[in-house]
């Protein structure tokens, strides 16, 4: 068949997809990095620490909730901005941990996952190929995908070993008058950095002197270890350009039933809504009331899943640190990254492919988050997901201090 024409040939390319074909000329297009690796440690039996996702299933309060919306019958289309229950419950939320106001009737949108607030924001926020994006660097793959599907240019702000925090002048060279968007990951994947905030602030000065929106992917907003979650949007002068996305997949150890949401200035919403609408319409009728309910779980609930993160964390770092690499410790997400140049390691990728997984745990090369121009400024480093079952985590630091021996 002839080469098919469209914009997912630059989408696959904006996402590291398209590589050379070995066989002969043209190019294929790869799969994921997180498909790659969960497919190498099903066909080696290793500990798939790449893909994060967890093991173990979350409150039973909010699964029982599902279990009885499906038998109530709520199992047709919801209404395409989410179920009034639950977008009340996101802006009392939001108002409950931030101190930030959102009319539930037009502030709040119910999406399919964080991941389709995302593509619709900005497939709705960019107007052409003159429009840039800027994003932090590592950046989650989905970033740079949808901002080429969008076709926009991806301006990234370098985040370096081993704190992961911007310089703040090389952030002010990013942003321009062409910026259309920041884009903001915060607490980050793939680094488990946390921003402080005088980056944000300076993000919200940026955003103000180009006139440009602030696009604020905040899913680990429960998981930091070391303070409280502050969010773009309750910083002064934010709220009236700052759309925050969030999901309950990662608070609520539900990440298959891709139930995200935004919130913001109506104007923010009703664009991405406009989109939204021809991507799924809606989606995830029953599993809407059960996040609703797990956003009004006590606070205990909230403070408990960040020890608890907090504490596999830990217990990957000191498996990680025996095992010889050195570790940025993080400050929030499911996410560790250790820097292997101290095992001799020069190309993670291929160290990640062979001799980790050989030793029994699979993990990911940060230089699959990265632009082809900076892999080598990233290229000793690997990922590690902590979001497992500590048992597996305690055989996970095992095998690797058997790889060190």
């Amino acid at each position: 068949m002839r080469d098919v024409a469209g914009a997912w040939r630059r989408t696959a390319e904006g996402a590291g997809l398209l590589r050379t074909d070995p066989s002969g000329g043209g190019v294929v297009v790869g799969s994921t990095i997180f498909a790659e690796m969960t497919a190498l440690a099903g066909r080696t039996g290793a500990i798939n620490l790449g893909q994060g996702f967890p093991d173990e299933d979350g409150p039973a309060e909010v699964l029982e909730a599902a279990r009885d919306a499906i038998a109530r019958g709520a199992n047709q289309y919801a209404p395409g901005p989410g179920i009034p229950e639950l977008r009340q419950a996101i802006a009392e939320h939001q108002q409950r941990f931030y101190g930030l106001g959102h009319d539930p009737d037009g502030e709040v949108l119910v999406t399919t996952g964080a991941t389709e607030a995302l593509a619709s924001a900005l497939l709705a926020l960019i107007d052409g190929p003159e429009d840039e994006v800027v994003v932090f660097e590592p950046y989650y793959d989905s970033y740079a995908a949808c901002v080429a599907l969008a076709g926009a240019t991806l301006r990234t702000v370098p985040l370096r070993w081993p704190d992961f925090q911007p310089d703040l002048d090389e952030l002010a060279d990013a942003v321009t008058d062409r910026t259309r968007v920041i884009l903001v990951n915060n607490p980050h994947n793939p680094t488990g950095t946390v921003f402080e905030r005088r980056v944000l602030e300076e993000i919200v000065r940026l955003a103000h002197l180009h006139d440009a929106v602030v696009v604020s992917d905040e899913v680990y907003e429960h998981l930091t270890f070391d303070a409280p979650h502050l969010p773009v949007a309750a910083l002064p002068g934010a709220a009236e350009r700052t759309l925050t996305i969030s999901s309950g997949g990662k608070t609520f150890r539900t990440t298959g039933w891709k139930i995200g949401w935004a919130c913001g200035p109506a104007e923010l919403i009703t664009a991405v809504q406009t989109v939204k609408q021809f991507l799924t319409y809606t989606s995830g009728s029953p599993f809407q009331p059960a996040i609703a309910a797990g956003l009004r779980l006590p606070d205990a609930f909230f403070a408990g899943i960040a020890a608890d993160m907090k504490r596999k964390s830990e217990i990957l770092g000191e498996g990680l640190r025996a095992a010889g690499l050195a570790v940025s410790a993080p400050r929030g997400s499911y996410f560790t990254v250790a820097d292997a140049s101290s095992l001799g390691v020069a190309d993670a990728d291929a160290f990640c492919r062979g001799e980790l997984a050989q030793a029994g745990v699979v993990a990911i090369p940060l230089t699959a988050f990265v632009t082809p121009e900076r892999r080598a400024e990233y290229a000793s480093l690997v990922r590690f997901a902590a979001c497992k079952r500590t048992e597996v985590l305690d055989e996970a630091a095992a095998r690797l201090a058997a790889y060190a021996r």
